[in-house]
């Protein structure tokens, strides 16, 4: 039998644990990170320009380094995201030229060989040698997530087996996964901003660009402390249980 206090426990703990990889998987498949946006003189003038339409085409078909298509998002609002690269561009085209038109998001997933190629000291620049902070970096925040929803994934699987089991001593290793999760998914969060630190030392955006956090950054971060939490709680439930078990096995015996 399981005390009502535990079970609380048990029931409170997968609850975050479900708001916190729902968040995280939101995170993780969305590309508002981190956005540029310039100032509304500044758009008005680069959209003029008759190097848009090509920029665009290049940012969607072409083969940019970093550094080019880093240019683009800094000139057209861009967003930057774990697996994906977005501009905003006019969401329809017509004959005459509107003086506020509607603009769209248009996004370039990041393939798997450019997730894990290397970054330079100077991007977009192979001479100047491979940045190996960076780099890592980079590949950190493409994989810490991910391992973060393995991690979680398997917890379930051994709640289910504890549940099967009508034991809480698994309830141990499903703390031990869910903390580890949260360590993973706030890993990825620091690679990410340290990550995009270092990018502006090297190749910083212009005066006019403006760079803020996005909301999907929030959620993953937000994501963390909800897994540690759901780690307290089961932890404490394993022990607690543990102990309550452990004396009543000593009181029948004497």
């Amino acid at each position: 039998m399981v005390d009502n206090r535990y079970a609380t426990a048990l029931v409170i703990g997968s609850v975050l644990s479900l708001l916190a990889t729902v968040y995280l998987s939101v995170a993780v498949g969305t590309q508002n990170w981190y956005q540029y946006r310039m100032v509304p003189a500044t758009n008005s003038n680069a959209n003029s320009n008759g190097n848009t339409s090509e920029l665009v085409k290049e940012f969607i078909h072409g083969d940019l380094d970093e550094k080019a298509y880093s240019d683009t998002m800094f000139l057209l609002n861009g967003t930057l995201g774990l697996w994906w690269r977005c501009i905003m561009v006019p969401s329809e085209t017509h004959w005459y030229k509107e003086p506020d038109p509607k603009m769209a998001s248009q996004c370039v997933s990041f393939t798997l060989p450019q997730q894990f190629a290397s970054k330079y000291k100077e991007p977009g620049n192979e001479k100047s040698g491979e940045d190996l902070l960076r780099t890592y970096m980079w590949r950190c925040q493409f994989l810490l997530p991910l391992v973060s929803l393995a991690l979680v994934f398997l917890s379930s699987l051994v709640g289910v087996c504890a549940c099967l089991c009508r034991s809480v001593t698994p309830t141990l290793g499903v703390g031990v996964l869910h903390l580890l999760a949260g360590l993973c998914s706030l890993g990825t969060v620091c690679c990410f901003l340290a990550g995009v630190d270092l990018l502006h030392r090297s190749a910083s955006p212009p005066e006019a660009v403006d760079g803020a956090l996005g909301w999907s950054l929030y959620l993953a971060l937000i994501s963390s402390p909800l897994q540690m939490m759901a780690a307290a709680l089961f932890l404490w439930a394993a022990r607690s249980h543990r102990k309550s078990y452990t004396r009543m096995t000593a009181y029948r015996v004497a």
